[in-house]
């Protein structure tokens, strides 16, 4: 069944929950009755269709429990949803967000403390010597197409996480987890067993992977995960929001799912969620400001005061783990001596970037660990990341590139120019990052030539590592709370989907494989601030800010709560008021 690719798809787009389309209460859920016919021409999608409309079926004229559910919540992002609900092969933040929050289900999740706390698993048990972690999952969580979610699916998605031929984008984070074959030790239907490495802050691999369904992924090749039509056509999720449609470029919709467990809060408020994804971010604001979203996710600053003028709009913002930031490609001839990629870090007025692409709502960074985060050290890199273009100049002279014809471009000996071309995602910081970037190496005698270039191509120029022939990308990451940049830059992930900066040092591997196993954090400060210092002379990445995420979201939606844990943590929580629908 792999190998197809739908771009619009209609799963659900007759149900009906607790309200009309007019926005008033409704008798209550009703399905239409030709859903099992809506499939897509796609033999698994049909199938898949037939069953979800079959089993939801049962909670026609169910009554919502309070004059709270109702309405349709409204999200806007520039972002497709990359790989969609397919939690094995996506690895942007916004899709895996949508799977963890909206379709699908993880483990556990953490409470505002950061503290692990049950969602899938009702609770686990984890060895006095931290060697073995034994689940006990809910027996009342049903995938949307009737199935009952065991441990077998915990079990397969495991499995599949850990099979190189799934190319799962951080099975990096992994390695300290039992791969052997048949690892697994499952106890009975609800109960399953995992054995590990002793190592720092096991549980955050949890919170982050979606469970997925073993009964419709079991007999799909790891090798056609990617291309399979569950991810995009016709997902199957056993999360508080059922798949509904999906529109490319355009729009996902979610709607509420009425078997979602009493127990985890029953159904959701809302009785739809849609995505839309708005490539304009002066459009996104528009549809804000008029009623057309209900949430704007990451306007630009400048749009910030436009959004604090306007009546029943309300501004948000809030600490990420994201970073933004220039990748360089060090497999490239002109960026394979670290001297050039130091000299462009000390040409560059980062500061000037921050007050000029996010007007103050960003801290500088000098590397990968987020200021709110415990192992962060504001000291690391004070000298070696200062703007400086005297020592930027030196630096490209030691390493041989000289102005040798007087045309303002640096050249080798062999006559070679400094010229590199900068991809980027055509969003305005991103432009903007860019043009700076192009502005102030041009006064240290390199040649940047941005290159506008769409998210689906540039992901996929990163990440294939039969397609990195790049020099430099504007980028954002977003880090785990139990950071792990192994398969940023340990060598042994030279050819993994992260590694896009082609790092390869054994000093800096040797951290990577050390922080990990250390459980003492005042001794694993020390380590992760060494480590940081050695990443700042590498320079694989210029590293500009960590941003605050902007919300611009209507007062209409209540019961928003948004963090560095994500915007979707408690999307099943909003609400909006009979009246304001």
């Amino acid at each position: 069944m792999g190998g197809s690719r739908l771009a619009t798809t209609t799963i659900l787009a007759a149900m009906v929950v607790g309200g009309c389309a007019d926005g008033t209460p409704s008798a209550g859920w009703r399905l239409d009755a030709t859903l099992a016919d809506a499939g897509s021409g796609i033999p698994f999608c049909d199938e898949v269709t037939a069953n979800v409309a079959d089993f939801m079926s049962q909670y026609e004229g169910q009554a919502p429990p309070s004059d709270r559910y109702g309405g349709t919540a409204v999200v806007g992002n520039a972002n497709e949803l990359q790989g969609g609900m397919n939690g094995l092969v996506s690895s942007t933040d916004d899709s895996m967000q949508n799977q963890i929050y909206v379709n699908l289900m993880t483990l556990l999740q953490y409470d505002e403390d950061l503290n692990a706390v049950p969602y899938l698993a009702e609770s686990w048990e984890v060895s006095d010597d931290a060697s073995e972690i034994t689940f006990h999952i809910r027996n009342d969580v049903y995938w949307h197409v009737g199935e009952l979610t065991d441990v077998y699916d915990v079990a397969f998605t495991y499995e599949r996480v850990i099979d190189p031929a799934t190319a799962f984008p951080t099975r990096y984070l992994w390695s300290n987890w039992d791969q052997n074959p048949g690892t697994v030790e499952v106890v009975d239907s609800f109960t399953v067993r995992f054995r590990m490495t002793p190592h720092a802050d096991y549980l955050d691999t949890w919170r982050q992977l979606p469970i997925m369904p073993e009964h419709l992924l079991g007999d799909v090749a790891p090798a056609d995960l990617t291309e399979h039509p569950f991810g995009t056509a016709c997902p199957v999720g056993n999360g508080p929001f059922v798949f509904v449609q999906h529109r490319q470029g355009a729009a996902w919709t979610f709607q509420a799912n009425p078997a979602f467990p009493d127990a985890l809060g029953g159904r959701p408020y809302v009785d739809r969620l849609v995505y839309r994804v708005i490539a304009e971010q002066t459009t996104l604001l528009a549809e804000l400001l008029t009623g057309g979203l209900d949430v704007y996710i990451a306007p630009t600053p400048d749009q910030v005061q436009a959004i604090l003028d306007a009546p029943d709009v309300e501004f948000l913002r809030f600490p990420t783990r994201q970073f933004n930031f220039i990748v360089w490609n060090a497999r490239e001839p002109q960026l394979a001596d670290k001297r050039v990629r130091q000299a462009i870090a000390r040409g560059m007025d980062r500061q000037e970037i921050v007050d000029a692409v996010v007007q103050g709502y960003g801290i500088l960074a000098n590397g990968s660990v987020p200021p709110f985060h415990w192992a962060y050290d504001a000291t690391v890199g004070e000298g070696a990341m200062s703007y400086d273009r005297d020592a930027a100049r030196a630096l490209l002279d030691d390493a041989g590139w000289i102005d040798r014809d007087g045309d303002g471009v640096r050249e080798n000996v062999r006559g070679d120019r400094l010229s590199l071309s900068l991809m980027y995602h055509p969003t305005q910081q991103r432009q903007d990052m860019a043009e700076i970037t192009q502005a102030q190496l041009g006064e240290i005698g390199i040649e940047v030539s941005p290159v506008a270039v769409d998210f689906t191509t540039l992901v996929s120029q990163l990440t294939d590592p039969t397609a990195r022939e790049f020099d430099g990308a504007v980028m954002a990451f977003n880090v785990d709370f139990r950071i792990d940049d192994t398969g940023l830059f340990h060598s042994k992930e030279i050819d993994g989907a992260n590694a896009w900066s082609g790092t390869n040092r054994p000093d800096i591997d040797a951290y990577l494989d050390r922080i990990p196993l250390i459980f003492d954090r005042d001794e694993a400060r020390v380590a992760w601030s060494e480590y940081q210092a050695l990443l700042i002379d590498e320079q694989p990445y210029t590293f500009f800010y960590f941003p605050e995420r902007l919300i611009g979201k209507r007062a209409r939606l209540e019961g928003v709560v948004m963090d560095a844990r994500g915007e979707w943590l408690n999307a099943k929580d909003w609400w909006i008021s009979a009246d304001q629908r």
